[in-house]
């Protein structure tokens, strides 16, 4: 069999050996979309709050703005509203104060214990239960998002660079 037509069978079966794999890929489901954002955005939140120094942690972009270890606090308060609205509690968004929180050490357990226990309530949750509402997970993680993005900012102005944007080894 001449090279050409060697290459052409050699292509055409490995078409057909990847085919049936790229056929079974289908979209996330509303729930595995929700819990899945919510896991990638809190894992990427608590990577960052414990990289960032801890002399650091007091830093801020402008004097009127959160410091860093502020902004982290304000993110597991968000976590712990959404925990609590997901089991169905009466809630309201109690901020948590950041002075409570004085150390590093402190404030990467907050944020752990909040995402354990937003994400247990989100886990617990049926399936079905997606369907009539996504709140308050969706808003949580678009929350969340939007300080994530701001700590990118607090990381490139102290001259490092976010965890999410170094090579990977």
């Amino acid at each position: 069999m001449p090279s050409g037509k060697k290459a052409v069978l050699l292509y055409s079966c490995a078409l057909l050996a990847f085919a049936p794999a790229s056929a079974q890929r289908r979209p996330p489901t509303t729930p595995e979309s929700v819990r899945g954002h919510f896991a990638s955005i809190n894992r990427r939140l608590l990577e960052m709050a414990k990289d960032f120094p801890d002399d650091k942690y007091s830093f801020q972009l402008k004097p009127e703005m959160r410091t860093f270890g502020a902004v982290i606090v304000h993110v597991a308060s968000g976590n712990i509203y959404a925990a609590k609205a997901g089991r169905g509690e009466k809630v309201s968004w109690d901020e948590l104060d950041p002075k409570d929180y004085k150390t590093k050490t402190q404030v990467v357990a907050l944020m752990e214990k909040s995402i354990a226990d937003a994400d247990a309530t989100l886990k617990s949750l049926p399936d079905d239960s997606f369907a009539k509402s996504v709140e308050p997970w969706l808003s949580l993680t678009e929350h969340s998002a939007e300080h994530y993005g701001l700590l990118v900012a607090y990381y490139r102005a102290s001259g490092l660079t976010p965890p999410e944007s170094r090579q990977k080894k």
